[in-house]
């Protein structure tokens, strides 16, 4: 069976609104490395878009997992419920930054995280509407594309998005957006679009994911909260993709010194398996009646038995400081190449969420064509990369945290020489 077969095959079975960003069929998987269909191995620096941040198929996950099958698969915990729920609850609620009593829900997916944040916002505050930023990414729901800030693919072609939805620039200072500037329009939707008593929420990622791994500043981060508890507005933390030691800590916002009020996670919480959650106050998660909030495949046993297992794994094996470690000899190698590739705008990220920025040499042009063709060209060698960005022109690197070193070695090597290669010829 070649690659080329399954692509012809998917072609014609799948709906082309389902990108792929390879034309590479998995076959197997292990830690950071993928086999292909033809046998082809790959360094995975994509993780499943952050979502194994434990490594495929870490041998914890797996083994509890295994056992949960051997209990029961389903029997939604609406119906009938399970401990292991409880017990993955209390120990987010042990996790998630804030120094108040917390209560939790789970769900499926990231963006099914988003919609029940903004429900419990609403039902707690009896307000609407909610800002989001410019850049930000929050699912492809109905709500998700409302609350995402980047037109090109997600919201084309899918008419009128949710309404009370408002957006305000995010601060970027090497795009020309300061903190000022953000807050600033923001002080004036408050003043002709929407009065802050309307408002229930504030949603921002402390790390824009697909908008290109721009952290949020601290000064604003502290500024929101400043406005929210002004304003009686809820603070969301969208942590679908930052969560669960990416950033060198459990959550992003640990980075702040402020806690948010909810917090949503996905991705890295399952190590693979679908699994999703919101943590917030504890009266403010009550604020919907019962029934309001749940699903039936939410907090699935199956995945909840590997959200428990991922926990364990990341306190035993140290994953916040292994980020940490891994963030740093990434970024030293990528700062090193800049004196002679001068396509590279900017390296930068918390803990192992890191990114390249490429820009046409000596100006502040975006270059999408020279990060595209990096990816492309890493692919060829072995090296799975993904880009992001509103521009299109950043690598993100999400490698599992449990990389191994010599298999890191191998990835900084195939980068740094497709890096190089990629900027003579240009």
């Amino acid at each position: 069976m070649l690659n080329t077969e399954v692509a012809n095959r998917r072609s014609e079975a799948v709906s082309r609104g389902v990108g792929v960003t390879t034309q590479i069929y998995a076959d197997r998987a292990e830690n950071a490395e993928i086999w292909d269909i033809e046998g082809r191995r790959y360094i995975d620096f994509a993780a499943g878009i952050a979502v194994v941040n434990t490594g495929h198929r870490h041998p914890k996950v797996i083994e509890a997992v295994k056992a949960q099958l051997d209990r029961f698969t389903h029997t939604c915990h609406q119906v009938v419920p399970y401990e292991n729920y409880v017990r993955l609850a209390e120990r987010l609620n042990d996790l998630v930054p804030g120094d108040f009593k917390k209560k939790t829900i789970f769900v499926t997916t990231g963006a099914e995280a988003v919609e029940n944040a903004v429900k419990i916002a609403r039902a707690a505050t009896n307000r609407s509407a909610i800002i989001a930023f410019t850049g930000g990414f929050h699912g492809r729901t109905f709500m998700g594309m409302a609350l995402t800030g980047k037109v090109v693919p997600y919201k084309t072609g899918f008419g009128p998005m949710m309404p009370d939805v408002f957006h305000v620039p995010f601060p970027v200072e090497m795009h020309g957006i300061s903190v000022e500037d953000s807050l600033s329009v923001l002080d004036k939707l408050f003043k002709a679009d929407v009065d802050p008593a309307r408002v229930a929420a504030f949603i921002v990622e402390p790390v824009q994911g697909e908008g290109g791994f721009y952290e949020v500043p601290r000064s604003f981060m502290l500024k929101l909260r400043e406005l929210a508890d002004k304003h009686g507005i809820l603070l969301i933390a969208d942590e679908v993709q930052t969560g669960f030691s990416r950033t060198g800590k459990h959550f992003a916002m640990e980075h702040f010194g402020v806690a948010a009020d909810i917090t949503t996670m996905a991705k890295g919480l399952g190590g693979g398996f679908p699994i999703a959650a919101v943590t917030g106050r504890a009266e403010i998660m009550d604020a919907p009646g019962p029934g309001g909030l749940g699903g039936t495949y939410g907090g699935n046993p199956v995945g909840i038995a590997a959200g428990n297992a991922v926990l364990d794994v990341i306190e035993e094996e140290g994953l916040n400081e292994r980020a940490e470690h891994l963030g740093n000899r990434l970024k030293q190698r990528l700062q090193s190449l800049r004196e002679t590739v001068l396509q590279i705008a900017d390296v930068r990220g918390p803990g192992f969420m890191n990114a390249v920025e490429f820009n046409l040499p000596g100006s502040k042009t975006p270059n999408p064509d020279f990060a595209n063709k990096v990816r492309q060209e890493a692919l060829d060698k072995g090296l799975i990369l993904l880009t992001c960005g509103v521009y299109g022109n950043v690598i993100r690197f999400l490698a599992p945290i449990t990389i191994q070193d010599n298999v890191f070695a191998e990835a900084l090597e195939i980068l740094e020489q497709t890096i190089r290669e990629t900027a003579k010829e240009a």
